[in-house]
């Protein structure tokens, strides 16, 4: 971020957290002769590419919560369908 007054840069000198994904950020520019101060609002909208873990995580809950008879199931399809 650069100042429109004197295109210092900014400094980052609090994060208030409102929610996971959303942030009021506290920032001060740079130039000491300027010292322009202001609040951003930083939100995080969506996803480009998931993580890995989450999904490692959605298998391993999805597999806790089968019968052994669905394990045994699922084991059987993976097997006999072919790696692309």
């Amino acid at each position: 971020m650069e100042c429109p007054e004197c295109a210092a840069k900014a400094i980052i000198k609090k994060t208030n957290r409102k929610h996971r994904k959303i942030s009021d950020i506290y920032c001060v520019f740079s130039d000491v002769e300027c010292w322009h101060t202001f609040v951003m609002n930083l939100t995080f909208p969506h996803i480009l590419s998931p993580s890995a873990k989450t999904g490692d995580m959605l298998i391993q809950t999805l597999i806790n919560t089968m019968s052994p008879e669905q394990r045994q199931m699922a084991l059987d399809i993976l097997r006999t369908t072919p790696i692309a």
